[in-house]
């Protein structure tokens, strides 16, 4: 495992990671995705911690991924599901963290529909003075660090294998594509893709991108003209809006697709799926106006036919999907290592 030492008690977000955090992440998670390649793949690395998944919102692949992860470093595991929960009953959220941590919980993995809810359990454990660490699993429409940084784990070890590391996107021309407004993922692949100095590009209609984005790294909006605002927006030297979806596609390294969050849509947001996926939906076709060897992203669960196209989704030469899921067990392994390694 890397020497590097790791003083980050909670992870909620990555507008903060530092390039040498990053590096760390990605280079742990390479030595477990060596690990998770043999025949054995438990190591004894966290045996005697608690990992508590604390899943207040309905989730198939973080929530089976942060479990696999803690019982591959053999941890035990204690999973929450609100449903079925004192919740229903009227106990808060804090007191439901404070149930576990009687329990023995060292790790809190928190995924929840509205924003801060990990901060909250994270700024309530440490005022307790304990010694759990708190994880964000996706929180509203705020962050999903781990998502992130799986995406970029799974890029970077295609372009490097056997040391993957955030310089080798320094450069590279990366399209963020979809529904933009209601997504964690993108907000936090925004900061994780400008720390590595990627040139990142935003595409949806106006009503899944609004303007406030050209703020999301910086506070220079002044100077647009008519016309910028309404096909494309560059507010920052990596950091470009497109409400088209050519311009972000042309001469792209890397596509990531977003899932339409219709559960989270409160307004009538769209003409119809038919219509977006004509504008905006990626195809083959659409994908000539990339670099030849782009390969495509999406973090799941996909509409197919909606945001890609089946075939596209299923053909190996472009799509990266599985591949992502694959990366998710050993980027979590990786953060629950490092949160964890400190209290052994």
């Amino acid at each position: 495992m890397p020497t590097t030492t790791w003083n980050r008690h909670h992870i909620l977000s990555l507008a903060d990671f530092t390039t040498t955090e990053y590096d760390t992440v990605l280079q742990t998670a390479a030595s477990f995705q060596e690990v998770l390649s043999r025949r054995t793949k438990k190591v004894p690395t966290l045996q005697g911690q608690v990992v508590a998944n604390l899943f207040f919102e309905s989730s198939t692949r973080t929530r089976s991924s942060f479990e696999l992860a803690a019982k591959r470093l053999s941890a035990d595991t204690l999973n929450f599901a609100a449903a079925t929960s004192s919740m229903t009953k009227g106990e808060t959220i804090l007191d439901t963290a404070k149930t576990y941590l009687a329990m023995g919980t060292d790790i809190m993995v928190v995924r929840h529909r509205e924003a801060g809810v990990p901060n909250a359990i994270a700024a309530e454990m440490d005022r307790l003075g304990v010694r759990v660490s708190v994880l964000n699993a996706g929180d509203g429409q705020h962050q999903h660090p781990s998502q992130a940084l799986l995406d970029l784990f799974t890029i970077t070890t295609l372009i490097d294998p056997h040391r993957p590391r955030l310089e080798l996107l320094k450069g590279k021309k990366i399209a963020i594509v979809g529904d933009i407004l209601h997504s964690r993922v993108a907000r936090s692949n925004i900061w994780s893709l400008i720390a590595s100095g990627a040139e990142v590009h935003l595409a949806a209609p106006p009503t899944l991108l609004p303007k406030f984005f050209a703020e999301f790294i910086s506070e220079e909006v002044e100077g647009r003209s008519q016309e910028s605002e309404v096909r494309s927006y560059s507010p920052n030297p990596q950091l470009f809006l497109h409400w088209q979806l050519e311009p972000a596609l042309q001469n792209a390294d890397f596509v990531m697709t977003l899932r339409l969050q219709k559960e989270r849509m409160t307004a009538h947001l769209l003409p119809s799926l038919r219509e977006y996926h004509q504008l905006f939906g990626i195809t083959r076709t659409k994908l000539q106006l990339c670099k030849p060897n782009v390969k495509v992203l999406h973090p799941g669960p996909v509409n197919r036919g909606v945001e890609i196209s089946s075939e596209l989704m299923d053909d190996p030469e472009f799509s990266l999907i599985q591949s992502q899921v694959t990366s998710g067990v050993a980027v979590r392994m990786a953060l629950l290592y490092l949160l964890g390694s400190g209290k052994v």
